[in-house]
């Protein structure tokens, strides 16, 4: 019995892990559908949305019938609790990816995006996916190490979204309000990504440790 609920504990873990990647790739199609005004890659994306709300779903069950059936204590307790947060954190990040896609969607056959701001989104793209890939591989090794690291990677993302103000709001910025406003909200979508990846890994780092990283130091939770 004991082995078949540790088992249980495992798959919790791995499903979180496939929901993460999920995310993943939906970000990443969802940049692909806003630089390229893709609109068959944006209602893919958008399409996809209900899949990774469903795993959400699934993951929430199976962990709320481990804690009324199980009650786990210590290191199992921990687990369950993080993936019943973690999987939230998750599923705003798949809605962020739908944000993006739906931007794309809604500006299409134009492209939401000035051509000047066009490089800014692709870096972040890609660090919204390295992100999100790395929390996955954490959640399923338990690294800690490389936990702790991601916030320090997601400080690239930040810098990014910080510049982007600077380039909206300059005296030759030529394409009106409008795009000021998409370049904004579209930032804001990846800079909120990021973080949630950050979030996710320090669920990891509070499972093996007991501690939750962050809010000035390490926090005893």
């Amino acid at each position: 019995m004991r082995e078949a609920y540790h088992d249980q504990l495992e798959q919790l873990a791995d499903q979180l892990a496939d929901m993460t990647g999920m995310v993943a790739e939906a970000m990443q199609n969802a940049t692909a559908a806003l630089l390229q005004a893709d609109l068959g890659l944006a209602e893919q994306v958008i399409s996809g949305d209900q899949k990774v709300d469903d795993v959400r779903s699934s993951i929430e069950e199976q962990a709320y019938a481990l804690l009324a059936l199980q009650a786990p204590v210590a290191t199992d307790l921990r687990t369950v609790l993080a993936v019943i947060h973690a999987a939230e954190s998750v599923e705003r990040m798949g809605d962020l990816a739908l944000h993006v896609a739906k931007a794309a969607r809604r500006r299409h056959p134009a492209s939401a995006l000035p051509e000047d701001v066009q490089p800014y989104f692709t870096e972040m793209g890609q660090i919204a996916v390295k992100l999100a890939n790395e929390a996955a591989s954490i959640i399923r090794e338990k690294d800690v190490d490389r936990a702790r690291s991601l916030e320090d990677e997601d400080d690239a993302m930040d810098d990014i979204h910080r510049h982007l103000f600077s380039v909206i709001m300059d005296k030759e910025w030529q394409h009106g309000v409008p795009a000021a406003v998409d370049v904004t909200l579209l930032g804001r979508f990846y800079e909120r990504f990021g973080d949630h990846a950050v979030s996710v890994a320090k669920r990891t780092v509070f499972v093996v440790t007991g501690r939750m990283p962050g809010y000035g130091g390490d926090a005893d939770l």
